[in-house]
């Protein structure tokens, strides 16, 4: 596809999720029912804010989207069996490209007003059942920021083209770029890295390999302090965004793998929809890989359960991959 028709479905990516942003802070205003659960479905439990972003995108989609441009959409919420295509009734077989899209990454945080979440999205020439994570070329994520906050961030890029990142002034409406640094060190000490743990499920089997891979690192219990600081920030979207804007300098997120150690059903992990717009990290000039090395592959699918690593930088993941691959064999594999 040419550059052009790409940067204009980046484009068209941002101002859908500037819509269902600005849809998302009109109407849950004030309410204090955005926490009720709506659905249980097969990826996740769905709470009555996901319904007003839900409504939002199909709406958007039938008005703004190029029906030149058929697209397949696969979001959360519309797994169970279902299948929906813009323009309306489209063949899957018929239509130019797939968009995987989580309209809300980070909903339990958000819901309470407790930190921002993010809506993710990504965009890949349709190849059907074939068509993987690797295979998206367009990618957007967008901050829905918590009640207090004054400002909201968007970042997206078209693959290989480098990451744009716009500020935006939820009084004003003023948009201002930024250029976002992930950190440069090549070691881990005295900064933020974490291995996602958010659920009593498999926590302690994960808090051991975590130990172990800073114990021979750079040794555990030697010091005063401590030297390594953990942040769990339960969105997928939003550890993407500390590491690419310099907070955090390693995430894991290796629950597919815990889970199947331990014999546990892996509901509670990282999906497609949660790492659509992993190649941003790439262009800001960051790592994403699975944690046995490559690219990830997944489909582009609500359901399939989604390994992964990411670094700040290059000179890190060389530094920490061979320790990691090995503790992950050892214990997990």
């Amino acid at each position: 596809m040419s550059p052009a028709i790409l940067e204009r479905a980046r484009r068209l990516l941002c101002a859908l999720q500037d819509h269902i942003r600005d849809t998302l802070r009109r109407t849950s205003r004030g309410s204090r029912d955005m926490a009720r659960i709506a659905a249980v479905t097969a990826a996740d439990t769905i709470y009555a804010i996901d319904r007003i972003s839900e409504d939002a995108i199909c709406a958007w989609f039938d008005a703004h989207w190029p029906k030149a441009w058929s697209v397949e959409l696969v979001m959360e919420g519309l797994e169970d069996g279902s299948v929906t295509t813009f323009p309306r009734g489209t063949p899957v077989e018929k239509t130019v490209f797939k968009c995987i899209l989580d309209p809300i990454d980070g909903t339990r945080g958000l819901m309470y007003d407790k930190r921002s979440a993010w809506i993710l999205a990504g965009l890949a020439p349709q190849r059907g059942a074939r068509t993987h994570l690797g295979d998206i070329v367009v990618a957007a994520m967008t901050e829905l920021p918590t009640s207090k906050q004054g400002l909201a961030d968007q970042l997206s890029a078209v693959r290989g083209a480098g990451l744009r990142c716009t500020r935006f002034d939820l009084a004003t409406g003023r948009r201002t770029r930024f250029v976002p640094r992930p950190a440069t060190g090549t070691d881990c000490r005295h900064g933020f890295a974490s291995f996602v743990r958010f659920f009593p499920e498999g926590r302690v089997l994960m808090a051991q390999l975590e130990e172990a891979l800073w114990d021979e690192l750079y040794g555990v219990g030697r010091g005063a302090s401590p030297i390594i600081f953990d942040d769990q920030y339960i969105s997928t979207g939003g550890q993407l965004y500390e590491i690419i804007v310099g907070h955090d300098r390693l995430i894991g997120d290796l629950r597919p793998l815990v889970f199947k150690k331990l014999g546990l059903r892996a509901e509670l992990s990282c999906h497609p929809y949660d790492i659509g717009p992993a190649f941003l990290l790439k262009e800001a000039g960051g790592v994403i890989e699975a944690p046995g090395g490559g690219p990830l592959c997944a489909p582009l699918d609500t359901t399939t359960p989604v390994a992964w690593i990411g670094y700040a930088n290059p000179a890190l993941a060389r530094k920490i991959r061979p320790v990691l691959r090995r503790l992950i064999g050892e214990k997990l594999i």
